[in-house]
Order: structure tokens, then C-alpha cells, then sequence
């Protein structure tokens, strides 16, 4: 009777493995119908080299850095090229965000169905992926669900197989929250983190996860610590440094008023490295 317990395990194993390998290449397949190029990467500076290389590498990458940095954009990139690619088993791009709006930029509550409610919060993502495929082929990745946007608030007790998972805008993710996430990773799975220290939006900016992660898992084999810093911003345009630089030094002149960082001395944080 053991034996035969076994054997049907063993039936089972070979039978889902080989329809999830069939389910892979069908989606491949499709990947390459509707983007028939594949996209390429070129690192404009060291900074991005090191995520490009990290996310290539580890399974999971965390990656902070002030706007303009061009992060986003790389990871995306990156993961548009490695779901095309022959070779590995990813078969789905998960856009993981917290659904938190701007400090003070109540939206109130949103009608329509879930994909019409988080949606708006996905744009950021959209923009990005829509410098390097067109509009209508991003429509179709998304109808098809090869790209699936994921509020952050949903994804307990997911376990995400053979996939790459974006996470973006984590500064606004609580500690517990990215413990949540961190776990969800399951077998053939990248996962990419990314945050500004410097755009915290949480109304205790102490809870913020990203800082802390970035510590907790640097050296640890695997995982990806990447920091980029204001060096890097001329990327997408070099007057996001003037404009960081004034709103830092009103802050710092400015603490009641302008203070960033919810340390109540009005100064602000700096990205290690």
C-alpha cells in the first residue's frame, strides 16, 4: 500500500511538471508573438550595471535610489527580456505596489471593479513599459495575463512560482508588510525591490521597511543589495538634482514645516553608499 501511495505521487509530480513545462513554452511562445524584439539593456552608469547584474544573478534584489535613478525602467526591461528569452521557466511579471497615494492626496473610495481600482496606482509601471513596446502589445500582456498587477494588500498567502515579481515605491511599505512580501517568493521565482528613502509617504515615516531591508539582507547570499545615490539621477533628467538639492536644503532650514523624515530635528536622510 506504500508503494503504491508512492507511485502515485510520483504519477502526480511527473504529470504536473510536465504540464507546467507545457504551460511555459505555450507562453513563450505568445511572449514572442506580441513582442517580436527582443529588449535591450545598456547601463548607463555603474549604478545600473551593478542592479543589472544583480538581478541576473540573485533571486531576490533590493535596490534604493532617488527619483531619476532609472530603476524602474531597468527592471522592467530586464524582466520583459528575461520572460521572452528561452532557456528559463518565467512565465508571468507580477507589478506589486502598495496602494497608498500621496501624502495629503486622498483619492476616496473608487468605483468599478478591482482591476479599475488599482489600475491608476499600476500608471507608473505602465509609462515605463510602454518606452519600450508599444501600447496595444502591453494591452495584449495584460489581457492575457502574462503581466499581472498585484496590490500589495493581496498577496498573503500567495506562493508566486515561476515568475518575476517588481515591487516598486517600497519606502511606503511597512516592516511587517515587506516580511510579507519577501515570503511569497516561490520555486523559479526573481524578486526585485525597489524604493526612495527620500520619498517616504507613510504618516510614520519610522515604519517605512526600505532602509531597514537594505541592512538586514546585505551580504546574505542570494539576495541583491544595490544603492545608487544622487550621482546617478541625471539619468532621466539632470535638473531632478537641482530640484532634490533645493527641496533638502529648505528642509533643512525649514524643520516645522518641511520636515521629511518624522525624526522631529528636520534633517534629512541620507542613502548609505
Amino acid at each position: 500500500m506504500g508503494r503504491d501511495r508512492a507511485k502515485e505521487e510520483q504519477d502526480f509530480e511527473e504529470l504536473t511538471s510536465i504540464n507546467s513545462t507545457q504551460h511555459i513554452n505555450e507562453t513563450k511562445s505568445r511572449v514572442k508573438r506580441l513582442i517580436p524584439k527582443d529588449t535591450k539593456i545598456i547601463a548607463k552608469n555603474d549604478s545600473q550595471k551593478d542592479l543589472i547584474q544583480s538581478i541576473r544573478k540573485n533571486e531576490i534584489t533590493i535596490c534604493a535610489g532617488p527619483a531619476g535613478t532609472g530603476k524602474t525602467f531597468v527592471a522592467l526591461a530586464l524582466a520583459l527580456s528575461l520572460l521572452r528569452k528561452e532557456g528559463n521557466r518565467f512565465k508571468t511579471i507580477y507589478l506589486v505596489k502598495s496602494i497608498k497615494t500621496l501624502k495629503d492626496e486622498e483619492v476616496g473610495f473608487l468605483k468599478g471593479e478591482l482591476k479599475d481600482k488599482i489600475d491608476p496606482a499600476m500608471w507608473s509601471f505602465y509609462i515605463n513599459i510602454e518606452k519600450m513596446i508599444i501600447k496595444s502589445m502591453l494591452s495584449s500582456l495584460l489581457m492575457e495575463d502574462i503581466i499581472r498587477p498585484f496590490p500589495l494588500s493581496y498577496i498573503r498567502g500567495s506562493s508566486l512560482d515561476d515568475c518575476i515579481i517588481i515591487a516598486d515605491e517600497m519606502q511606503n511599505v511597512t516592516f511587517d508588510n515587506s516580511r510579507t512580501l519577501l515570503t511569497r517568493i516561490g520555486s523559479n521565482c526573481k524578486l526585485i525591490v525597489l524604493g526612495d528613502i527620500n520619498q517616504i509617504d507613510l504618516k510614520n515615516k519610522n515604519e517605512s521597511s526600505l532602509r531597514v531591508l537594505l541592512e538586514l539582507f546585505d551580504g546574505i547570499s542570494n539576495i541583491g543589495v544595490v544603492r545608487m545615490s544622487e550621482e546617478d539621477t541625471n539619468i532621466r533628467n539632470p535638473l531632478i538634482n537641482v530640484i532634490e538639492k533645493q527641496y533638502n536644503d529648505y528642509i533643512e532650514t525649514h524643520p516645522v514645516n518641511g520636515n521629511s523624515n518624522g525624526n522631529g530635528n528636520g534633517k534629512k536622510q541620507q542613502l548609505n553608499g
